[in-house]
């Protein structure tokens, strides 16, 4: 069949990716370049965290999340980064001050789903042999199957893959106006196709009026003394903070969560906050 898709950015990638599988013939429109310099994925640490969705989320969440988690290996297979997964587990813990609110976040992940039994408790000698950087802490918890995929290198070769597969059409900088059944408006003209599939996020504003911007800051760290293998969360009062690691002893560390349609660069205030 012939497919359009309007929206390039990481859901857009993943379901054209898909297809291809199943040997469709694929046209891409995205107001970005092929190489998504304003897309989100840009930006994304990458975390495979279902039990961190479970605080705020119902459990069919975490039941997509675990399937997304057993998806990604073969796509990122089929653009040859294999080794841009990982699935090591994944370690949360806190400050002294905060272990409270620790202990009733793993007790409402137990509560919510029957999987969240294989969370781990950690004292100092224990996180110590999993991530020796961290010893500072005395308690954490240890998710086994959560990982994280490098979003940044899932960009870049999914769209030197794209760009060069037979079977894709890829028109960038292109707006779609509106996405209708089998059909897209593109400028003046109806393109129209066997299935349209509208991934275009905030862009499809338009037609959606309950879609709503938020803005969540990340910055990266280069710190070549600190050796962290796993995605590690420090339970936060007001923050849902994160360490990302990347190769060359850097790290992504997030997040802000603030409703907002602003993509203008992160604030003085927000990296202070982070840091």
């Amino acid at each position: 069949m012939n497919i359009g898709i309007a929206g390039v950015g990481l859901v857009g990638r993943v379901l054209a990716l898909n297809l291809l599988q199943r040997g469709h013939t694929v046209t891409l429109f995205d107001e970005d370049t092929a190489y998504g310099d304003k897309a989100a994925g840009m930006t994304a640490a990458g975390m495979l965290a279902v039990f961190a969705e479970l605080e705020s989320a119902e459990s069919v969440i975490f039941d997509h999340g675990n399937r997304s988690i057993a998806l990604w290996p073969d796509l990122l297979e089929q653009i040859g980064i294999a080794d841009a997964y990982q699935q090591e587990g994944s370690i949360i813990t806190a400050h002294p001050q905060d272990y409270n609110e620790l202990e009733h976040f793993i007790e409402t992940l137990k509560f919510k789903v029957p999987e969240a039994s294989e969370i781990k408790l950690l004292d100092r000698a224990a996180l110590k042999e999993l991530e020796p950087d961290l010893d500072q802490h005395a308690k954490a918890f240890f998710i086994p199957h959560e990982g994280q995929v490098d979003a940044q290198r899932f960009m870049k070769a999914s769209s030197n893959y794209l760009l060069s597969h037979p079977d894709v059409t890829w028109h960038e900088e292109t707006k779609v106006a509106a996405v209708l059944d089998g059909a897209m408006t593109v400028g003046d003209e109806i393109k129209t196709f066997d299935w349209a599939f509208d991934a275009r996020g905030l862009g499809a504003q338009g037609e959606m009026d309950d879609l709503r911007g938020v803005r969540g800051e990340v910055f990266w760290l280069d710190a070549p003394e600190v050796k962290i293998t796993r995605p590690t969360r420090m339970l936060h009062p007001r923050y849902k903070i994160y360490i990302v690691p990347r190769p060359n002893n850097r790290y992504v560390i997030g997040a802000t969560e603030i409703e907002s349609e602003d993509k203008s660069p992160m604030s003085v205030r927000s990296s202070l906050e982070l840091l």
